[in-house]
């Protein structure tokens, strides 16, 4: 949820922007807000007086991408959900507390919001801490090769890329919309009567595979789980494995050197 979040802002496929840092502030506060409403649906909440109510009691329900959470005077006393991300370390925190005065800090922003205070983290009753969310995939990737990725001039060029730059790692709809760069990215993926970027992939031994249409043959070749919307590439290693693409249908140029 909290990965979808960040991703539904940054927007990649229609902004170009790749990272939280390149958001505008007012960005920022909104992924608070959206947060704030996915968690109260996810768990089934009503709205109260502050942002939820659990078993009579108003709630408010704080989140951070940094290190701290801004306490508002309304939330004072009051049970607060927190809730942070931290996008550099791809690590999740979720966590309880109430906001007594004590637990938060002297000093106090211009909208007269405090902070928690080194009392308030010893409180903190931890239900996720430190506990690893799926990271912002651009921040896994080089730059050289995000540079060569996107040096394709064509959809199916930078898809090509893509799949042959990263391997055995899961691709989500999200990447491969940001990559194609046009509304039909989901054409870019399939075979095209030889145009297609899964068939030039497979021209140069490389397999290009849904996590819908080839989970068998992904669990065959030990390649790691996809979801019925994500995508791996890989190109196989031996004969057998090559032979075992085929045995599920898909067949590549076992050998080929183009693009190696």
């Amino acid at each position: 949820m909290l990965r979808q979040c960040v991703d539904d802002v940054i927007m990649t496929p229609k902004t170009g922007r790749r990272s939280y840092d390149e958001l505008e502030k007012t960005e920022k506060t909104y992924i608070g807000t959206r947060v704030e409403i996915e968690l109260r649906a996810m768990l089934r909440l009503p709205k109260g007086k502050l942002d939820t109510l659990i078993l009579g009691h108003d709630v408010d329900i704080k989140n951070t991408m940094g290190s701290n959470w801004m306490i508002p005077t309304e939330a004072v006393d009051h049970p607060c959900i927190l809730v942070a991300a931290d996008e550099v370390r791809a690590a999740c925190y979720l966590g309880l507390v109430v906001a007594r005065p004590d637990y938060l800090t002297l000093g106090q922003n211009k909208d007269s919001k405090k902070s928690i205070s080194a009392l308030g983290f010893a409180n903190i009753m931890w239900l996720l801490l430190d506990h690893p969310y799926p990271p912002n995939f651009w921040r896994t990737v080089p730059p050289d090769v995000i540079e060569r990725i996107f040096a394709g001039k064509s959809g199916n060029q930078r898809m090509a890329n893509l799949f042959r730059e990263v391997q055995r790692e899961p691709i989500t709809r999200d990447v491969v919309e940001a990559v194609a760069q046009q509304q039909d990215f989901m054409r870019r993926i399939r075979s095209d009567n030889g145009r297609g970027t899964r068939d030039q992939l497979a021209r140069e031994g490389i397999l290009l595979l849904s996590g819908h249409y080839d989970a068998p043959l992904i669990e065959a070749l030990g390649l790691p789980h996809c979801t019925g919307s994500e995508f791996v590439s890989y190109r196989p290693v031996s004969q057998p494995e090559a032979n075992l693409a085929s045995q599920h249908g898909i067949v590549i140029e076992w050998g080929a050197e183009n693009g190696q």
